[in-house]
């Protein structure tokens, strides 16, 4: 760990979960800052657009400017640019945060602005395709909509395979439930733009000037933040804040580089490895 020079924090279950804070970050990230740490934040949850994420982290204390935020909104807007004309009429299943990111990239929603669920602003052979994120106001008729248009030939991409994501009260339904019950409607398999895919840590490497080997990825993931880190070549750290238990962890191939209880866990470790270098743990004593 003596050769970190950054990370690629995730955020639901590492920062926070739901409206709970987890730990004292303004503190936290001061002391990443004063080891000489680079810090990026990579996140699956599309709900929230860049400038919603840099508002919440600023009123947290945390001076973060846009460049150092990327979420799964963004891959899915990349993914379709490599695909569709910039014009294009996209179905969303998704909050605002992911239709004002498609909306900037150029993409038009085919989605009717009104109240009526499933209605669509076009005719459904001018949609291209349907993105499919986390939707806490979906209805049925929303899920019917996406399944004709996908089933009509329309390309079926999701932000992000999570199927559940962390709050106080528990484990909730999470972007990977609408996507599967899509793809049981529809009998076609979704892309994926988000984590564990690597477009997300190809673009937080370049952000950081780091090299994947002096990189860590921080996440409560094993499947999208820890696999994803593993692909891209970084060293890997899951925090047990969030959706993963510390059995699921120990028993996950390859392993992480290091399993800790949360991020202050984490940032007092890499504390202790610089002033103890060459000393190797594989597990947070807790």
């Amino acid at each position: 760990m003596k050769h970190v020079r950054a990370l690629i924090l995730d955020m639901d279950g590492v920062l926070w979960r739901g409206e709970e804070v987890l730990g004292d970050l303004s503190a936290l990230f001061e002391r990443l800052q004063a080891m000489g740490l680079k810090t990026v934040f990579v996140t699956n949850n599309a709900t929230r657009s860049v400038a919603q994420y840099v508002a919440r982290l600023r009123a947290l204390g945390l001076a973060v400017g846009p460049e150092r935020i990327l979420n799964s909104a963004q891959a899915a807007a990349y993914a379709l640019q490599n695909r569709l004309p910039r014009d294009a009429w996209v179905y969303v299943l998704g909050e605002e945060g992911l239709r004002s990111t498609l909306r900037e990239a150029g993409f038009r929603i085919a989605n009717k602005e009104t109240k009526k669920h499933g209605r669509m602003a076009v005719e459904p052979d001018a949609v291209q395709a349907v993105v499919v994120a986390l939707d806490r106001q979906c209805t049925y008729d929303d899920l019917k909509a996406a399944t004709l248009l996908v089933r009509r030939g329309a390309y079926f991409l999701g932000t992000n395979p999570d199927r559940t994501y962390p709050t106080p009260q528990g484990l909730v339904p999470g972007a990977g439930t609408l996507i599967a019950a899509l793809e049981a409607a529809t009998g076609r398999q979704a892309d994926i733009a988000g984590k564990p895919q690597p477009l997300l840590f190809r673009l937080a490497l370049q952000r950081l000037g780091t090299r994947p080997e002096e990189t860590l990825v921080v996440g409560d993931r094993l499947e999208t933040d820890i696999a994803g880190g593993q692909a891209a070549g970084c060293l890997t750290a899951v925090v047990l804040s969030g959706v993963t238990s510390e059995e699921e962890a120990l028993r996950w191939e390859p392993a992480p580089d290091l399993i800790v209880p949360d991020l202050t866990a984490l940032v007092t470790f890499l504390e202790r490895e610089r002033r103890m270098p060459g000393r190797r743990v594989a597990k947070e004593e807790h």
